[in-house]
């Protein structure tokens, strides 16, 4: 499970979380309820947070807004409450992420998503989209490749194996497929970009397939980009654009 300097770096946002903390399947979710229009209740969106968890305003805020967008949304805290705190952006912070990482290895925190799925099943959800920054594209290319879920945003994803996930993935899911992807990114640099364009390009993934670039931005761009940056602003506000839009399409 590897990752980059930029995975532990950024700029946390402002703003009022209007979401609530809901326990589902015995897991913490941060979840954000469309209020005051109508919305489908048996559709859901999994947000698969980066290292920074469900407790970064960041993320919380994100949820909210795609609840603002018709999009009953879950933000799984698949790291039981111990995500690296917010204060790990600053510059100097000794916060060993070696240590960190050993104990949030995907074996231990996928069964939080699969539980949150299958509670989710329980009360009548039978159609999962996700969204994956960073460490949650590690779950949300998986979850498509079983055909857990229908449909699939990830927004620099980080831990994938290119080609074989992606190939696999081409191959075997029935989830539409929208990378979100930047011009200076070391887990997903353009040799990978122009990869995932050769393997689902040109029509080959029926389902469909798209992906989003934004140049002038770097890894974290789409949760933790310096919003005092035009370019990062645009990319931010971009990738959200075009996840709300394929959800609309797909979900």
């Amino acid at each position: 499970m590897s990752f980059c300097d930029d995975c532990f770096k950024g700029v946390t946002h402002e703003g009022t979380p209007k979401g609530k903390w809901e326990k589902i399947g015995g897991i913490d979710c941060y979840v954000g309820i469309p209020s005051g229009i109508e919305y489908p209740k048996d559709k859901v969106l999994l947000f698969l947070s980066d290292v920074f968890g469900m407790q970064l305003i960041n993320n919380q805020l994100l949820v909210d807004d795609f609840a603002d967008n018709g999009i009953l949304t879950y933000g799984v805290d698949y790291f039981f409450g111990e995500p690296i705190r917010a204060d790990a952006m600053q510059p100097g912070n000794t916060f060993d992420r070696d240590a960190w990482r050993e104990k949030h290895g995907y074996d231990i925190t996928r069964p939080a998503v699969d539980a949150v799925v299958a509670a989710l099943k329980e009360k009548g959800v039978v159609v999962f989209g996700t969204t994956g920054y960073c460490f949650g594209a590690a779950y949300a290319v998986p979850l498509a490749i079983e055909n857990v879920t229908q449909v699939t945003a990830v927004s620099h994803p980080s831990r994938l194996k290119v080609p074989e996930d992606l190939e696999k993935y081409c191959s075997v899911s029935k989830a539409p497929f929208l990378i979100n992807s930047c011009e200076e990114d070391a887990m997903f640099p353009a040799e990978a970009q122009a990869k995932a364009d050769v393997i689902f390009g040109d029509g080959k993934f029926a389902p469909g397939y798209k992906r989003e670039y934004f140049p002038g931005c770097k890894h974290g761009f789409a949760v933790r980009g310096d919003m005092s940056d035009p370019m990062v602003k645009a990319g931010k506000e971009g990738a959200f654009k075009s996840t709300v839009e394929w959800m609309k399409k797909y979900l």
